[in-house]
């Protein structure tokens, strides 16, 4: 049986950025392509994914920030009030589809159909707050598909790991009073977005679900590796995760114009390893990676193929 699901809606592209924007439509097309000249389009099943209802994104964001994103993407606005992040006409719409991507994605492993999945979309989500796009970020893909996961799968508890160069200070934000998500970030500091320190670690009854492993510019295989198999393997042998989500972010790699990571790809290949040992002790080998940032063209491409020829082979 093919064990990895492709979700990867087309409409990706449709969200337009400013030419020479880091997050542009060619990222999604430097990740297709990269897949099908490593042959890993024939080793995954590309499965059908539509827009997810508001009702779904409701799930982790506020009904008036869903209302404002529509309606300035609709007004023809370039950059959305709340942040740092560009629109174009048909940002709502695709960012619905990129929302909608997760949630097949993770009904897919769930459902036992495959026994990971890798979601080529954009755009990335992981700094959206609650009432906050920021950081290019429209929705919080992963974070939505997680509590997707929670509150309508039947699943208790789910791990979130974020390697992305950037905090995830949207998914953090999310679920840092939610003792049902475990977070986990490896990331620059200082760096944008200025979040993720190491006394950060969730409060009420998340208290402990939120680990965060700040790292100088410069840091590589060492340091986030290490990280990884110090704190997460210890933790989730605690918390025991029914499933394992990735913010796949490749902006940690060597060279990336957002980065100063030193990551390299056969890095990712061992990062994916680790997490797929999580997956298969704790959750059946269920896992699901979402893209998150990755921002020289040809590095988000070997970094992608390394990434998803690990889930490929497990």
């Amino acid at each position: 049986m093919v064990s990895t699901a492709l979700v990867a809606p087309e409409t990706s592209v449709e969200h337009l950025t400013p030419a020479a924007h880091p997050e542009r439509p060619e990222r999604f097309r430097a990740v297709m392509d990269a897949l099908a000249a490593s042959g890993l389009m024939e080793r995954m099943e590309r499965i059908d994914s539509g827009p997810a209802a508001v009702e779904t994104v409701l799930l982790c964001h506020g009904a008036e920030y869903v209302r404002i994103v529509e309606r300035e993407a609709a007004a023809g606005s370039r950059h959305l009030s709340t942040g740092d992040t560009h629109l174009s006409p048909r940002s709502f719409a695709v960012a619905l589809e990129a929302v909608g991507a997760v949630t097949a994605a993770v009904d897919s492993v769930v459902d036992g159909k495959r026994k990971n999945a890798f979601c080529a979309l954009r755009p990335p989500g992981h700094h959206a707050r609650p009432d906050q796009g920021m950081g290019f970020c429209i929705f919080n893909n992963a974070a939505v598909g997680a509590r997707h996961a929670l509150r309508r799968r039947g699943l208790e508890r789910v791990l979130i790991a974020d390697w992305d160069v950037h905090h995830g200070n949207g998914t953090q934000d999310i679920f840092y009073e939610d003792p049902a998500a475990l977070f986990f970030s490896t990331h620059q500091s200082p760096w944008y977005p200025g979040t993720g320190k190491t006394w950060e670690t969730g409060a009420g009854a998340g208290k402990g679900a939120t680990i965060n492993c700040p790292f100088p510019s410069g840091a590589g295989r060492e340091e986030i590796l290490g990280a990884f198999r110090r704190k997460l393997l210890v933790a989730s042998n605690e918390f025991k995760p029914d499933l394992v989500m990735v913010s796949a972010g490749f902006d940690s790699r060597l060279g990336d114009p957002l980065g100063e990571f030193r990551l390299g790809d056969e890095d990712f290949a061992e990062l994916t390893a680790m997490l797929l040992e999580i997956a298969d002790k704790h959750a059946g080998g269920r896992l699901v990676s979402v893209l998150e940032g990755g921002y020289s063209l040809s590095g988000l491409a070997n970094a992608v193929t390394s990434h998803v020829a690990a889930l490929a082979d497990a």
